[in-house]
């Protein structure tokens, strides 16, 4: 079996790109349990579609095949498919389990409690994070709450019109940047702001004004109580890694 490096990044504000892992398609070797820092790792889903369309049926659980016939575009119900089986092979690597064992569930929202918040292991002090578009993953585990987020560079028509919804000064931040910057500074803070409240557990629900992440290389400041480094991944995409404090 391939084996993959599982040494840690780390990292204090964003001063440059974290560089993920490259996952192979059978999984990672035995890996030990995480510490105090996130490990990253990049799946191409192309290099991965055979070994984790032949895993699925024994691998994914009843929600996320039910998850996968939802998907009408084949592209994007095949890119579900190679993140969740990545996931649990690396998440079984590190709990010495088969990766088909390995019972997922979602913790509390933490805006109203309901049963909706991060997706956890349903016995196991571990925490993860995936994100996946157009055909690139990124996984993450840590020791405590964290959240990824990989998206292709939007068009700048979308971008500008996110912009108001965005805290005062981000919006301020982008409106000052000609049209060849603005498009890649706002990729920047919306995958720091997407990790950030993946990590939280609420996603989209929180008010996308409420919290300051920021759009230039290296931001001012972060959300008390959380790290945010950007990833290194393939042109013409952009990510991010939020981590909690102790």
């Amino acid at each position: 079996m391939t084996q993959v490096s599982h040494s840690t990044v780390s990292y204090s504000t964003v001063s440059h790109s974290l560089v993920p892992r490259e996952l192979a398609p059978e999984g990672p070797g035995p890996l030990p349990a995480p510490d105090d820092e996130p490990r990253l790792w990049l799946v191409r889903a192309a290099a991965h579609r055979r070994a984790a369309l032949d895993a699925a049926p024994l691998v994914l659980d009843a929600e996320e095949r039910r998850r996968t016939a939802e998907f009408r575009h084949e592209g994007n119900r095949e890119c579900y498919v190679v993140a969740h089986v990545a996931l649990r092979r690396l998440l079984g690597a590190c709990l010495g389990r088969p990766p088909g064992e390995i019972e997922l569930t979602r913790a509390p929202c933490p805006l109203c409690g309901g049963p909706h918040g991060r997706p956890v292991v349903a016995d196991a002090a571990i925490h993860f994070s995936l994100s996946h578009s157009d055909g690139l993953v990124l996984l993450a585990v840590a020791r405590v709450p964290v959240g990824v987020d990989v998206e292709r560079l939007p068009e700048l028509r979308v971008a500008d019109g996110i912009v108001p919804r965005l805290h005062p000064a981000e919006a301020a931040e982008l409106s000052v940047l000609p049209p060849g910057e603005r498009r890649a500074a706002f990729g920047r803070l919306w995958t720091r702001k997407e990790a950030y409240l993946k990590g939280l557990g609420t996603g989209l629900a929180r008010d996308l004004s409420a919290d300051y992440v920021g759009a230039g290389l290296h931001p001012r400041r972060e959300p008390p109580g959380w790290r945010i480094g950007d990833v290194e991944v393939p042109d013409g995409y952009t990510a991010a890694v939020a981590l909690a404090q102790g």
